[in-house]
């Protein structure tokens, strides 16, 4: 493993620092078919944003049948 650069930042380690994951796997585990984006400011996780999608299965119309 090589050593971290000289220039990154120690990252904090207190549980409200990873708040957000226990949002993130919130809306995981809620979400049926979607995405969830997770916004970054530097370096910390400003926003979580979660769109659902609904799929409605098509009917048959009678004009393609005809074709």
């Amino acid at each position: 493993m090589s050593a971290p650069a000289k220039d990154s930042k120690p990252r904090e380690t207190s549980d409200s620092s990873h708040e957000w994951m226990d949002v993130v796997m919130n809306k995981i585990q809620n979400l049926r078919f979607g995405s969830v984006q997770i916004t970054v400011h530097e370096g910390r996780v400003t926003l979580v944003e979660s769109i659902e999608k609904t799929r409605i299965a098509a009917e048959p119309s009678s004009q393609t049948k005809a074709r």
